[in-house]
């Protein structure tokens, strides 16, 4: 479709608010997508630097600080 000038490529025939506004929410949600996951990866790469530094990186450590498991082998015997 060829348009005769820049306004009417902006107004694409009266759907172009609909259209820009669908790019513009679109950039918008994945530049903040983007920064939600980076910021995410870093919480968790410091959680296992601070995890590994505290000798519990076999543990998985909950909110609330307690240890939620542990990969030791469990000897069915003794249960």
């Amino acid at each position: 479709m060829a348009f005769d000038s820049f306004d009417a490529f902006v107004m694409m025939g009266g759907h172009g608010p609909y259209v820009w506004t669908c790019y513009i929410v679109f950039f918008i949600l994945s530049f903040v997508l983007i920064l939600w996951s980076r910021k995410q990866r870093h919480a968790a790469l410091k959680g296992l630097a601070l995890r590994q530094a505290s000798g519990q990186a076999g543990k998985i450590v909950t909110s609330h600080g307690n240890t939620g498991a542990d990969f030791a082998r469990v000897d069915p015997s003794k249960h």
